[in-house]
């Protein structure tokens, strides 16, 4: 298939996408959705479905939970089955105790255990849209899982082997990378965990901007476990690299259509770690990069995300 590379600025494609409901690109969510319950070897993870179609499963990151997909499965309800699910250790999912539950694997059965259900079929298939840590379970899922996948979508969470290469040779990600080792090493109740201060609900709603958001916000993270949230780190998240001395994880190539976007103002994932990443699909890979947006893009760049992410899976049906 040849490959092809879309690189996208913020507003180059304003009015060029098939329309999305009126509520969603207005930034506004206008969907009633149902709750579920898939399981994994006896872990509970619940999810949030709407809609009618193909599936697509969207996975949360760090801190968040499945609301932070809400305008996207508005915007996508009317032509997708979309499922949004809690990962473990957040809001309505089980919390298990031990680092050992919060294991890749672990986390990747998680996902294929939700397709599984709102597929409602062994085998069936979706397009898998990850953030933050949710873009590290798809990543991992294409790779391990590559028969429960029709398509990848990751936002902020660039190919591990770009990831490996920025952190060896890229001072800035290097430094970026410095809450992640405090994660790693620390607990909830260290005095500066957060940036500064302990991980409380507040303080891990702080990044959300509506202020109705960030009520449901809070609530979620206070049914949420912050240790489990640490455990992901403490469990996966690699050392700091010797500097200058790369060593790139082998990872399968893929054969599925990709899309990724990048919210150029992260300032915990340099986007030069996007470089280089057609180089390791074999399927058309489309990146959206979005100029003013943060980390969180989905939310901070939601017509964006919303209006390609709609075209781009209407295109390949």
């Amino acid at each position: 298939m040849t490959k092809t590379l879309r690189a996208l600025a913020l507003t180059a494609l304003v009015g060029a996408w098939p329309a999305a409901p009126a509520a969603a690109a207005a930034g506004e969510t206008a969907l009633d959705v149902t709750h579920h319950y898939a399981e994994h070897d006896g872990v509970r993870i619940h999810y949030a479905a709407a809609g009618r179609g193909p599936l697509v499963v969207f996975i949360h990151g760090f801190p968040d939970y499945w609301y932070s997909w809400r305008d996207q499965m508005a915007g996508l309800a009317d032509r997708f089955r979309v499922v949004a699910m809690d990962q473990r250790g957040y809001n309505l999912s089980d919390q298990p105790d031990g680092v050992e539950h919060y294991d890749m694997r672990l986390l990747v059965g998680d996902v294929a255990a939700v397709v599984r259900h709102a597929g409602g079929d062994d085998a069936a298939r979706a397009t898998i849209v990850g953030h933050d840590w949710g873009g590290a379970v798809a990543w991992q899922v294409a790779f391990h899982r590559p028969d429960i996948v029709e398509r990848l979508v990751v936002l902020n969470l660039p190919h591990p082997r770009g990831m490996a290469r920025e952190m060896a040779t890229n001072p800035e990600q290097r430094a970026n990378a410095g809450y992640a080792q405090r994660f790693r090493a620390g607990s909830p109740d260290d005095p500066d965990i957060l940036f500064g201060g302990p991980m409380t609900a507040a303080a891990l709603a702080g990044w959300v901007r509506d202020p109705e958001a960030r009520r449901h916000y809070v609530a979620a993270f206070e049914r949420s476990d912050f240790a489990a949230m640490l455990n992901y780190y403490k469990q996966n998240y690699p050392p700091l690299p010797p500097e200058g001395n790369p060593v790139i994880p082998e990872t399968p190539r893929l054969s599925v259509p990709v899309l990724m976007f990048h919210g150029l103002e992260d300032t915990a994932l340099h986007s030069d770690a996007l470089g280089g990443t057609w180089d390791w699909i074999d399927a058309d890979y489309t990146l959206v990069t979005a100029p003013g947006a943060g980390h969180f893009v989905q939310q901070d760049a939601s017509a964006l995300v919303t209006g390609t992410l709609r075209w781009w899976l209407l295109a390949r049906q």
